[in-house]
């Protein structure tokens, strides 16, 4: 299984504890952008506070406590890290949210800034067998084989729409010019009323809150390698009109201007 390098998501990466994404095996990559796996032993006392900006998309997280899903944000946001414990985790690609969202009852747009209780009871047990035991094989790379095992299992095939869903998600994820509903519309051949009505099913969110969430996780990301480059060269690479409509869209969503964010 092949580690994911991707820098978005995560606005102070220098501040993760231990943190890897594993590729899925190719028969789960229409269902599974990646695996994510962290641990993490905090100083009694301390608190880490680990701020994100995160993916418009569903994960299954499976911990000590036991098995949630998490919907997608609205915003950004934050998980505060204390002690010692571990997540092991799947972000879902939009094709198989819905069917997961549905394990607890649920739909995409219902989670919309939720986590809920998904009762997985093997799912649970089998991952913290992996952290009861050692063997030669990496703990990591047991983990990714129990969720495997698991997806397998369970997931049914992908429909004709789920194939669209995913098709707009990565069109809107590698096309940093994207920037307009109706642009990507065109690009996929639908409506804008249809392209609306297929990201509220399968990602929860409007397809503006998609295009958005990647653009201003491109943009923090450009500034944390880019430090010294212009924000009104970086706002017009990203489709925005002028650098005062990409501030206003960064500060809107987490809550400082990226001049600020730069700084820090």
């Amino acid at each position: 299984m092949a580690d994911v390098h991707d820098g978005r998501g995560v606005l102070y990466p220098a501040r993760l504890p231990e943190f890897q994404r594993i590729l899925p095996p190719e028969h789960l990559q229409q269902h599974v952008s990646w695996f994510w796996i962290s641990r993490w032993e905090i100083a009694p006392g301390r608190v880490s506070r680990q701020q994100l900006l995160p993916f418009p998309l569903m994960n299954l997280v499976v911990q000590i406590e036991g098995v949630t899903i998490s919907g997608p944000s609205s915003g950004a946001s934050h998980r505060d890290l204390h002690g010692t414990g571990w997540a092991v985790a799947v972000l879902l690609r939009p094709a198989s949210a819905p069917f997961v969202a549905s394990l607890a009852g649920t739909t995409p747009a219902q989670l919309l800034d939720r986590e809920v209780v998904l009762a997985a009871v093997n799912l649970h047990k089998g991952i913290k067998e992996e952290h009861a035991n050692t063997t030669a094989l990496p703990l990591n790379e047991r983990c990714a084989d129990q969720l495997t095992s698991w997806l397998t299992q369970c997931l049914p095939p992908i429909t004709d729409s789920g194939v669209l869903a995913n098709k707009f998600l990565e069109y809107v994820s590698t096309h940093r010019e994207a920037s307009r509903v109706d642009q990507v519309a065109k690009e996929l051949n639908l409506t804008v009323r249809s392209l609306q009505r297929l990201s509220l099913k399968y990602l929860g969110v409007s397809p503006l809150v998609v295009i958005r969430r990647y653009r201003l996780q491109e943009a923090a990301l450009h500034m944390r390698e880019h430090p010294d480059s212009s924000l009104a060269g970086l706002a017009a690479d990203l489709g925005y009109t002028d650098q005062a409509h990409l501030s206003t869209d960064f500060r809107k969503v987490l809550g400082y201007s990226p001049s600020d964010y730069r700084n820090s």
